[in-house]
């Protein structure tokens, strides 16, 4: 008889990131695997280290960090550790980019286990090909990858903690941040609104030609004179109607002098990275930056399909274009079998991407199962993840079909000196374009117009000439789309930073973002121009680009972290301690002047941190406003401009004699004379017609004092000095001839001498 020696099945811990991934992992890996999250890191540099000068690294022992669990997470690390003392195997699963190195080193720093219970996966898309394969294939933990994490994580601490206080001493505010980053990124966003603001518009103008060949009208614009092209040249009405008068004259011949036809290919563009995605999402979608990748990272954990958890999309977070073979294959038999052999290319599309800077990990954003169409589980997604999965599908499907093909045509026509072009492009074969059109639909898209059959030497008839005035345009605003583009072309930041860049510059009130685009906030720009005018080296964006590639370098084993932040660390803290023992407060005056004085507003801070406007006569006049009230009365003050003609006063300004037009400001009408030589400025005095007894030749206004009592005086103030604490009336006293004033008692209102006990009988209100 013998014996069967039976195994006892082996019980192994798999610790992901987010919970949300646990039932997918699961459903993959069965029973012998029980999966538990981190929520995230573990572990921290500490927020208050008095050894390391509160920075929680010891820059005198090579930088070495001192790493401390995170507030809250203590029962997460006993959770892990009980759990990891009654397994086998411990798999840290976090993501496969350098954040989720470093999320997996942290956990193993935690673990009271030993090196051979303890294995590294990482895998690009949460399919049971995937998860399986990287199960049976463990690694140990990348700790050049981990030091890249650990070195940028340094540096952003380092750069936050020693510019900050330079604001804090010069902008007194302690609510105020620098960045490594986000301080770059908002000098972008201020040197665009500098470029808008000093932009000069410039006329030029275009001529359009209605022609007609037998019946058939089509138009023509110039595009020669004399053979040179028409690049905005024509710079006014003048030069335009030169040219109007000689192309409508009936005697004007007009002949056809070229005719080119060419077939051409428009080839598929890659499947989606991180910032593409997000551009896409924004462009055609309409979603911000955050959610964008809040949506993609449900869509890449896990969705519940007919009771089962499926990730459906790959990572991402990521800046290459690579797709794998058996991606390319699923995409070839998909494709092939539902819309034939001539919508799939002779060779597979294999894209590569040109910039140096990529962290090629993992793939390009693409479905993890291509035949599962949009519309065949949109009953399981709501409708953001419907359109971002729908999205994804179609880039990366039409990413691997063949060529559109157009039929291009361009005319040229002849009329003396003058060449006018028409052209036409028609696709002959839909291609890609059958699932996915990349044009971005923030352009305007023009239906070009069909031409008559025509050949060289044809003859055609002017209908008629249309001159068109325009004016050139400044630079648009970012929107957090071509922001993140521009943050990508400067090799700024990384795909897992883009969100958080875009969210932080907003929370700071740095930014602010009005319909889709993103304006500077007085603060903002106040705080850039600070950092850029004495840290120009941080603030430069090849310096923070180049930073970028230093920690690319740390992970790809070809630079030594701590060198890295030694060579970086001397010349900063040099350059912070001089700026830190020359900064004295400043005064950020911003482009409004007091409503009551003409006096420049500046930023200020209250003590509970409130940013708000004051005026920089203080304490001779106390006037503040609120940022948002200022953004108030200059979209009202711009509406009012554009609307309404301004109103004259009566009076006239006593510095020049000119002519005072009323203005809105924050606190009601004020004004201001025409003269913009003199500018004067002066409160609105409402007026009561009475004329000041004293001079003769003044009005007595309402005034308020600097404490906000109304009182009334001679409007000739300070040549006259003439004042009363009540409003007076056009009648003199019968006792004393003093002017007779109304005064509001608790029984009502009076009418009373304003020196003498006189009191005008019937006058009493409350009778």
């Amino acid at each position: 008889m013998t014996q069967t020696a039976t195994k006892t099945k082996e019980k192994s811990l798999v610790i992901v990131e987010s919970p949300a991934k646990s039932k997918t992992i699961k459903k993959i890996l069965g029973d012998g695997f029980q999966i538990e999250a981190s929520y995230g890191h573990i572990r921290n540099l500490p927020t208050k280290d008095p050894e390391t000068d509160n920075l929680g690294f010891d820059v005198d022992n090579n930088f070495e960090p001192k790493f401390e669990i995170i507030q809250g997470k203590q029962k997460v690390v006993r959770t892990l550790n009980d759990l990891a003392k009654k397994v086998d195997k411990i798999y840290l699963a976090s993501d496969p980019d350098r954040e989720g190195e470093a999320i997996a080193w942290h956990v193993r720093q935690v673990l009271k286990v030993p090196d051979e219970k303890v294995y590294r996966i990482v895998f690009n898309e949460i399919t049971p090909k995937a998860v399986k394969h990287s199960v049976d294939n463990p690694r140990g933990i990348d700790m050049d990858m981990v030091q890249a994490q650990q070195t940028r994580q340094i540096l952003d601490k380092l750069v936050g903690y020693k510019l900050s206080p330079v604001l804090w001493k010069q902008m007194g505010s302690y609510n105020l941040s620098a960045g490594r980053v986000q301080s770059v990124a908002l000098r972008m966003i201020c040197e665009r609104e500098d470029e808008i603001e000093a932009f000069v518009p410039q006329e030029y103008w275009s001529i359009h030609a209605d022609l007609d060949k037998d019946g058939k009208m089509f138009e023509a614009e110039l595009s020669k004179i004399k053979d040179e092209t028409v690049d905005k040249n024509i710079k006014n009405e003048e030069e335009a109607q030169k040219i109007v008068d000689y192309l409508a004259n009936p005697q004007t011949q007009y002949e056809v002098s070229k005719v080119t036809q060419k077939a051409t290919k428009r080839k598929p563009t890659a499947p989606f990275i991180t910032s593409t995605m997000q551009r896409a999402a924004s462009s055609k979608l309409g979603f911000g930056v955050q959610k964008t990748m809040q949506v993609a990272q449900k869509l890449y954990e896990g969705i519940e399909i007919d009771g089962t958890p499926v990730g459906l999309i790959t990572y991402m977070r990521t800046d290459s274009v690579r797709v794998s073979d058996d991606a390319m294959t699923m995409a070839k038999d998909f494709i092939l079998n539902n819309y034939g052999e001539k919508y799939y290319p002779e060779a597979p599309n294999v894209y590569v991407k040109g910039k140096q800077n990529v962290q090629d990990a993992h793939e390009a954003i693409r479905p993890s199962y291509p035949d599962k169409t949009p519309d065949s589980i949109k009953q399981y997604l709501d409708s953001d993840q419907y359109k971002l999965y729908k999205l994804i599908w179609e880039k990366f499907m039409s990413s691997q079909m063949a060529n559109a093909e157009m039929a291009n045509k361009s005319i040229e026509i002849k009329a003396g000196d003058y060449t006018l072009k028409a052209g036409t492009s028609k696709i002959t074969f839909d291609g890609f374009l059958k699932l996915y059109d990349d044009a971005e639909d923030d352009k305007e898209k023009v239906e070009d117009s069909k031409i008559p059959d025509l050949e060289k030497g044809d003859k055609v008839e002017c209908k008629k000439i249309n001159p068109k005035q325009h004016f050139t345009q400044p630079p648009p605003r970012f929107n957090e789309a071509s922001l993140v583009k521009a943050l990508e072309e400067y090799g700024i930041g990384r795909p897992s930073t883009y969100a958080t860049i875009i969210t932080v510059i907003q929370t700071r009130k740095y930014v602010e973002k009005k319909g889709k685009v993103l304006h500077p906030t007085i603060l903002g720009r106040a705080v850039s121009r600070q950092l850029v005018e004495q840290f120009a080296d941080i603030m430069d964006y090849k310096f923070t680009a180049g930073m970028e590639e230093k920690l690319d370098k740390i992970a790809e084993k070809k630079a030594i972290w701590n060198k890295v932040l030694k060579d970086f660390y001397d010349p900063f803290m040099n350059e912070v301690n001089s700026v830190m023992n020359t900064a004295k407060k400043v005064s950020i005056k911003v482009k409004v002047d007091c409503p009551n004085c003409g006096s420049p507003m500046i930023l200020k801070t209250s003590k509970a941190g409130t940013q708000f406007l004051g005026c920089s006569a203080y304490p001779d006049c106390r006037t503040t406003m609120s940022l948002s009230k200022l953004d108030e009365m200059e979209a009202e003050a711009g509406e009012n401009a554009a609307e309404k003609p301004q109103e004259v006063c009566e009076e006239k300004c006593e510095k020049c004699g000119g002519d005072m037009v009323f203005k809105l400001g924050p606190y009601g009408k004020y004004m201001e004379c025409v003269n913009s030589e003199c500018k004067n400025r002066k409160p609105y005095r409402r007026s009561t017609g009475v004329t000041c007894p004293k001079c003769g030749q003044g009005k007595i206004v309402e005034r308020r004092s600097k404490r906000g009592t109304i009182f009334f005086g001679c409007d000739k103030y300070p040549d006259c000095d003439f004042v009363l604490w009540n409003e007076p009336i056009d009648e003199k006293c019968p006792n004393c001839q003093s002017l007779l004033v109304k005064k509001v008692l608790k029984s009502g209102e009076s009418i009373v001498c304003s020196k003498c006990s006189f009191k005008k009988e019937g006058n009493n209100d409350a009778e």
